[in-house]
């Protein structure tokens, strides 16, 4: 019976880590759009929603930190909560970034511009697909699924250059331009660092499911 108990905090714990990912998920939506749109409103309140986000990775922190407390867990249990943790941490910082967005949408204002925004929306799908398939390789458990995921980093890394080249070109080419190609920069910057922050929760499927941590997020660029 108290293994049964136990066996459902462990599957909740995980649940709970999912409702996470999706709250994560929707603020880095929302923050290019946001920007897209010139929604400084929109913006503005993203920024305000990323206290929930903090508010229910602590929350599953306690909830990790109880079980062990309490349950003693076996090592392969023990393997799960410990990966639990390092991930909300991730998903924590996801957020972080999806809120930097926001942040500079709103220094930006309804300044126009710089060039239309493409490249970097497509940096934020891809950064949300690879978050969305990540937890899900870490929930099934799937060695194969989160070293391919790992290796389609490559394509973000290769937006984010194309994006640094281009406007790199407009600032030199128009000093007047640095600002507002600085705020892309960091935009990009932020879905950059969401890709590589989604290998490392495939880093840590792979621990789960082999005991053994592995450096999966090794870039070619």
């Amino acid at each position: 019976m108290l293994r049964q108990t136990f066996d459902r905090e462990l599957h909740r714990l995980q649940e709970e880590m999912l409702v996470l990912g999706s709250m994560v998920e929707k603020a880095i939506v929302r923050s290019v759009e946001a920007l897209k749109n010139r929604d400084l409103e929109e913006a503005g309140q993203i920024v305000a929603d990323d206290l929930k986000i903090n508010r229910k990775r602590f929350e599953i922190e306690e909830e990790c930190v109880q079980l062990v407390a309490t349950q003693q867990p076996m090592a392969s249990d023990l393997r799960t909560i410990v990966a639990v943790l390092h991930i909300i941490v991730d998903l924590e910082r996801m957020a972080d970034h999806a809120e930097g967005i926001a942040k500079i949408a709103i220094m930006m204002g309804k300044e126009p511009p710089l060039k239309p925004l493409i490249d970097i929306p497509r940096m934020a799908a891809k950064g949300v697909e690879m978050l969305r398939r990540s937890l899900g390789a870490f929930i099934e458990r799937d060695v194969e699924e989160a070293k391919h995921i790992c290796e389609e980093d490559d394509l973000v890394d290769g937006l984010y250059d194309q994006v640094y080249r281009e406007l790199l070109t407009y600032m030199l080419a128009d000093p007047a331009t640095i600002n507002r190609a600085t705020y892309l920069l960091w935009v990009a910057h932020n879905l950059e660092r969401i890709a590589d922050r989604a290998t490392n929760i495939c880093e840590r499927a792979v621990f789960l499911a082999t005991g053994k941590m592995e450096e999966l997020n090794v870039s070619k660029y």
